[in-house]
């Protein structure tokens, strides 16, 4: 698939990050010992050079992983040089590009795995990435529970309209299309108490959801059709059971956990046939103020979505329903085309391309994964991909208009 790349293009993708926007502008005669990497390695910033095609990285067959590696230790050992000594006047302008690369390297980390899981589905032996994923190892996923046990259905929480502070702060790195942070009127909505299941997903799939197209956006029947999707990418029927293809083999299909790899049409069709909408970026923005940034993330080590256990569902004596698995697990599709912020201005020069020029055709996402790190989500957070891309862990939750 042209959007999932080898590991070892990660590694080197991100070294060459540093290599080109550090090293090249603040290191006094550094000069690259391979000037072919900034042609391979490039992945769309038009204004640093030319690149390799993003369909046809997975026929790099040079450098080798270990000249991967080797490449990676030398512009560690460049950029460590840099920072021992620096020039004081350039680390005002040295210090924001750095935070970026860091952060920038967390986004190649989460597509390490979600990249990982695609090479590897595609083998019909199903080979394990990690044995005994999905068993908690660590502490701060002492609410989540992965034995399957069922949960009550979902309810909807209201939130009154009102004039809302949306995008970033300005407290901490946070990526331009998080702001200019504005207000906005975000009229009165409901939303799903959390994200929908595997079980009711199933029932979509059972009442012929696949087939009808009074559910689908015109583009997504189109989809549909032509890629003869019948189930959430990485399902497989086999004797009247519905397995799933995760990072530790292949498993029955949990119908409690969140349902995942499904498209923004997916998404769409499902609230649809289930009375409901998806919520708009602002509608999940003001409703997650209220919810701490915990979940399972990537530092858990599961590397795919759990159900809730029980009792983290019943409700808080005297406070009513509240939102659960807002952040973590899955990525959220909402409703809203990425487009940019009233006031946004992209940067100038190759990393002004880094979002800005995406603003088209394309549909916000909220929330973090089970492939996110936790320290690189926040609120403000917007990721976005095309209406048909299914390979990450994107799912549904639902929204109504106030009644």
């Amino acid at each position: 698939m042209p959007d999932v790349s080898p590991t070892k293009w990660h590694l080197a993708h991100t070294t060459w990050f540093f290599e080109t926007f550090i090293l090249k502008r603040f290191a006094s005669g550094y000069r690259a010992e391979i000037p072919e990497y900034a042609y391979l390695f490039n992945s769309y910033y038009n204004a640093a050079g030319d690149m390799h095609r993003r369909d046809l990285r997975g026929l790099i067959s040079r450098p080798t992983v270990s000249q991967a590696q080797r490449y990676r230790a030398s512009v560690d050992s460049h950029i460590d040089d840099l920072l021992s000594n620096p020039d004081e006047s350039l680390l005002d302008e040295m210090e924001p590009i750095l935070v970026l690369g860091i952060h920038h390297e967390q986004q190649h980390q989460e597509l390490l795995i979600t990249d990982i899981k695609h090479v590897l589905a595609q083998n019909p032996l199903y080979p394990v990435f990690r044995a005994g994923a999905g068993r908690s190892r660590s502490p701060s996923a002492q609410k989540i529970s992965t034995d399957g046990s069922a949960i009550g259905p979902y309810q909807f929480v209201e939130f009154d309209e009102q004039i809302a502070e949306i995008g970033h702060d300005g407290d901490g790195f946070a990526y331009d299309n998080e702001g200019p942070r504005h207000q906005a009127l975000v009229p009165g909505f409901s939303l799903a108490t959390r994200p929908v299941t595997n079980g009711e997903y199933i029932a979509f799939i059972e009442d012929n959801g696949y087939s009808r197209p009074e559910f689908w956006l015109s583009l997504g029947w189109m989809t549909v059709n032509e890629q003869r999707w019948n189930a959430p990418l990485y399902w497989i029927k086999r004797d009247g059971a519905w397995w799933n293809f995760t990072l530790s083999g292949l498993r029955r299909v949990d119908q409690s956990e969140p349902v995942t790899h499904v498209s923004y049409f997916e998404a769409d069709a499902y609230a649809n046939w289930a009375g409901a909408r998806l919520p708009t970026e602002f509608e999940w923005e003001r409703a997650a103020l209220s919810c701490p940034i915990e979940g399972n993330f990537v530092e858990t080590e599961l590397f795919h979505p759990v159900s809730l256990m029980s009792a983290v569902l019943e409700d808080i004596p005297g406070k009513g329903q509240r939102l659960h698995q807002t952040f973590g697990d899955v990525w959220e599709w909402t409703r809203s085309a990425y487009s940019p912020y009233r006031g946004y201005r992209a940067a100038p020069g190759a990393l002004g391309e880094y979002n800005g020029k995406f603003m088209c055709n394309q549909y916000v996402l909220r929330g973090g994964s089970c492939a996110t790190s936790r320290a690189h989500i926040r609120r403000t957070y917007r990721n976005f991909f095309q209406p048909e891309k299914r390979w990450q862990f994107t799912g549904i939750r639902l929204a109504r208009d106030a009644q």
